[in-house]
């Protein structure tokens, strides 16, 4: 069978936007493969807003979680396997 951790994450991650909120993913980045900009690392965390208007190249297969986002008005490729992803919230709640 098919992992069931993308299908749980997708059906959260569409409930947050279609309830109007901002999703934000906790990423544990000392979880092999993560592939975030390490300058906004902080206690070996990093909190990304993945709501549709602030990514782009949106992916989810199988394995993780992968998009591109601004940082510093500087466009990057971000990757988190399903294993880094410690969180996923509202940020209004």
């Amino acid at each position: 069978m098919k992992p069931l951790r993308p299908y749980i994450y997708y059906a959260y991650y569409s409930w947050i936007c279609d309830n109007n909120s901002t999703p934000y993913l906790l990423v544990n980045c000392d979880y092999p493969d993560v592939d975030v900009p390490i300058e906004f690392i902080r206690d070996g965390k990093i909190i990304l807003n993945i709501s549709p208007r602030s990514i782009g190249n949106y992916v989810v297969d199988d394995e993780g979680i992968s998009f591109s986002a601004r940082f510093q008005g500087m466009i990057r490729d971000l990757y988190v396997p399903f294993g880094a992803a410690e969180a996923l919230y509202a940020q209004e709640t």
